[in-house]
């Protein structure tokens, strides 16, 4: 089981057994804005993650096609989920994680439109969209 938390601790996760995908690292403007960098995040199955401190978990709708979760007491950033009731993932974020992953990151999407800061040199794939 792995564990995932908020800074306060209000809200905590476990997901049953090891995650399956690899995370990705968003570089688009509201990633950006929401986590005041890129948002990293992983793919993990809906019935495999519990989430306990649930009434702290409060939703922001992004866009039409996304709403993203954080903690309403501390505002840590701790979901992305698309708007469709029968998709069987939600993605978590890395940062949220309490502890290592053993995981690498896959890919960066959006790469136009990362800040003009920093630069991409892991080798890892990059794409302007998903």
């Amino acid at each position: 089981m792995m564990k995932a938390s908020c800074l306060c601790g209000a809200v905590n996760l476990e997901i049953a057994g090891k995650l399956e995908k690899q995370p990705e690292a968003c570089h688009c403007i509201q990633c950006r804005k929401q986590s005041g960098h890129f948002f990293a995040a992983v793919n993990v199955l809906k019935k495999n993650l519990t989430v306990h401190g649930e009434d702290k978990v409060s939703w922001y709708q992004s866009s039409e096609k996304v709403r993203r979760g954080f903690c309403s007491a501390c505002g840590s950033a701790l979901f992305w989920a698309p708007n469709m009731p029968d998709y069987d993932y939600i993605a978590v974020c890395m940062g949220a994680f309490d502890g290592p992953t053993g995981t690498r990151l896959r890919k960066h999407t959006f790469v136009g439109s990362k800040g003009d800061y920093y630069d991409i040199a892991d080798g890892v794939p990059q794409s302007e969209g998903y």
